[in-house]
């Protein structure tokens, strides 16, 4: 069979079959440009190129070169059968500050991004060129293969919903690096929880962080309903994946997840899609984040704000007398550099006993001598930009509250405050001179590593040093008791933040705990030769890990007896909960439906001042199927400590205090009717003790 090749007349035939080709492949091979289009084809002035179809709406041109000596010349596209006057001018950069596009100038070997005008799609057109207008000539053209498909994007499912109330609507991959996550719902309480993407039948601890749409890689904040844009890191792609989750790293959880088809045919990343997000266009002006970062050892505080144009900055630290805190934008990206920051000097002025700021400009690694060094920029015939807010000084801690533009006013001593992405800082201790300027710092009292702050970010907050120190930090809730009760309800719910299990235990958490009666981690009191029956609600799905919570009693305060090695479950003792099959091998008892307190919006532990006012945010959910029953008779011998736990996961549960009957209980820091009846049996004071308790906490 010959195969015969007809005269060129529009698309060339080695096009067509590119573009068949594109069609059926799968997996694309880097460098990825879209779907062909053709070469230029040059008539003058040295046009060269390849286009491709990025999407339906814009086209990449590969090493394009021109020599720039056309008088009038810019990229034109048209529909009719040869080029023409009568075509459409595609404005090049798309951006431009002049009210006309600008005249196309010279290019060698440039990679060109064009953006179709006016809702133009490819299928509109049939030819694209570099056109004079002035002499009506086509210096080069490349012709649309009739039948073009460009690649487009690919609407996926919602995010599966696994844990911490994680939902969305149908995910989009806009592009090769870039996905659309609508309605987004996330209540924020996981401790080490990020976008997280890789290989595998399931998401595993074998992935790669993905930055939020603020572009940091600072664990999520909680989501009420936003539609956000992230973008993969690195040379990472779509084509690369098998799955995009929201994961915990701490605790290797996954919250859910979307998986990603093998055939996916979206365009490539190439800069076409621009990051957009409804929680970055909808703050208000005076937005009410609560960010925080400890820095130089935990040593410096800083907070910050957004509000409007400025952004505020508190800054909190030890200070010594006549001592300093700097704080502000390193002079080289990535990395820590001193010279040519910008930063805000905060001190305490002992003289007048008032706080000072001052905007300065590192020119010199030295002492400012009037027209260059580390010198305020007001010495240097600037303007101090920094505005001083408030300041005081308790138990110890200098706090002083400042404010500056996020713009930067004076190109050569100010920098711009980002707010779309992370940025490297830098911060200082040092002593005042004479002048109260500051005085050069010790190496260990300045930034030696990297350090990154997303100033765009809401509630990024790390703080607890410092903060607990200046501000008293949110109280932990007391401990609550039960006693006198021989039937438990064991359910799933949040852990409670900064006042909830970690500061009641001194363990970490990842995020939720076991409600008993509906209380956060109770202390629970039982006699020995008694039976107590607890219904046991933490899920039945084997296949759903963040949703499988089988209920145990142990003596360790950890758990997890079913994820340890063999050598690791013969420490613990278990004494009811877990069985053991004909081989030997151990399985759990309490395994009955799912039910969960879940935030109704994002997590409010740090506001509630009362585990009540706590439980108001939250509400019930269970699946369908009965709960679990696990009887439990304590023996005699039984010690006096136990931890009611989870079977499948570390640190969900608390104490269990085992006593005789007849024993007294003591209860530490209560006074009035529980201590009155301190002395008296357990038998006589507990229906009284349990019901002061739930009338206290209900």
């Amino acid at each position: 069979m010959t195969l015969r090749v007809p005269p060129r007349s529009g698309p060339t035939l080695l096009a067509l079959l590119l573009v068949l080709y594109a069609g059926v492949e799968c997996r694309r091979p880097e460098p990825y440009y879209g779907r062909i289009i053709g070469r230029l084809t040059q008539y003058a002035h040295g046009i060269r190129g390849t286009a491709y179809a990025v999407d339906e709406n814009t086209v990449f041109i590969r090493g394009f070169a021109y020599d720039g000596t056309g008088p009038d010349a810019y990229f034109w596209i048209g529909d009719t059968p040869q080029p023409s006057p009568e075509g459409i001018l595609v404005p090049y950069p798309e951006d431009y500050p002049s009210r006309d596009p600008p005249v196309l100038s010279a290019h060698s070997n440039s990679d060109i991004l064009l953006r179709l005008p006016g809702g133009k799609r490819l299928r509109d057109i049939k030819w694209i060129s570099v056109w004079c207008r002035r002499f009506t000539v086509n210096f080069g053209d490349v012709f649309v293969p009739p039948g073009l498909d460009p690649p487009r994007p690919r609407v996926l499912p919602e995010f599966k919903r696994l844990a911490h109330g994680l939902r969305s609507g149908n995910i989009s991959v806009l592009d090769a690096k870039t996905f659309y996550i609508p309605n987004l719902h996330y209540d924020g309480a996981g401790p080490d929880a990020y976008f997280w993407v890789g290989n595998g039948s399931e998401p595993s601890p074998f992935g790669t962080k993905v930055p939020n749409e603020m572009g940091s890689l600072n664990p999520l904040r909680g989501y009420q309903g936003e539609d956000i844009e992230i973008q993969l890191p690195g040379k990472l792609t779509a084509y690369d994946i098998d799955w995009l989750a929201v994961w915990c790293v701490e605790y290797r959880h996954n919250f859910g997840h979307v998986y990603i088809p093998k055939d996916l045919d979206v365009p490539p990343a190439l800069g076409q899609t621009k990051i957009t997000t409804s929680s970055t266009t909808s703050q208000t002006p005076y937005s009410s984040s609560n960010n925080c970062k400890e820095i130089l050892d935990k040593r410096l505080q800083v907070r910050w704000e957004i509000q409007g144009d400025l952004i505020q900055i508190t800054l909190a630290a030890r200070l010594r007398k006549e001592q300093y805190m700097a704080f502000g934008i390193s002079g080289a990206e990535g990395r820590a550099a001193m010279l040519n920051a910008d930063v805000v000097v905060a001190y305490w002025d002992n003289r007048s006993n008032q706080p000072r700021v001052a905007d300065y400009t590192i020119t010199h690694l030295a002492q400012c001598d009037g027209e260059r060094g580390v010198c305020p920029d007001a010495r240097l015939s600037g303007s101090n930009d920094v505005v001083l807010v408030s300041g005081h000084q308790k138990d110890g801690v200098t706090t002083i509250t400042y404010r500056r533009p996020i713009a930067a006013k004076e190109a050569l001593k100010d920098k711009e405050v980002l707010t779309s992405r992370s940025q490297s800082v830098i911060a200082a201790f040092g002593p005042l001179n004479s002048r109260y300027e500051a005085n050069a710092h010790s190496f260990m009292d300045t930034t030696r590593n990297d350090v990154q702050l997303d100033f765009g970010a809401l509630n990024d907050n790390t703080c607890v040093g410092l903060a607990e120190l200046e501000a008293g930090g949110p109280a932990p809730w007391p401990a609550r008791i039960i006693a006198g009760v021989s039937n438990f309800t064991a359910r799933i719910g949040p852990a409670g933040g900064r006042r909830g299990y970690t500061p009641i235990t001194g363990h970490p958490s990842w995020g939720i705990a076991w409600y008993i009666n509906d209380m956060l981690i109770p202390e629970i009191y039982v006699e020995r030769g008694k039976t107590y029956t607890f219904l046991v609600e933490g899920g039945d799905d084997r296949t759903n890990p963040a949703k499988f919570h089988p209920f145990y009693i142990s003596d360790s305060s950890e758990g997890g007896f079913g994820q340890k090695r063999e050598e690791d479950q013969r420490k613990q003792r278990v004494f009811a909960g877990v069985a053991y099959d004909n081989e030997g091998y151990p399985y759990p008892t309490a395994v009955g439906r799912y039910c969960e307190w879940t935030h109704k919006t994002t997590d409010q532990s740090s506001t509630s001042e009362t585990f009540e006012d706590y439980l108001q945010t939250l509400q019930l959910e269970c699946n369908e199927g009965e709960p679990a029953v696990l009887e439990w008779t304590v023996a005699h011998e039984t010690p006096d400590l136990l931890y009611y736990q989870c079977y499948t996961h570390n640190n969900l549960g608390w104490k269990i205090h085992v006593v005789d009957p007849g024993t007294q209980i003591h209860l530490p820091g209560q006074t009035g009717v529980c201590s009155s009846l301190a002395p008296l049996p357990l038998s006589i004071i507990a229906p009284i003790l349990t019901a002061v308790i739930y009338a206290r906490f209900r």
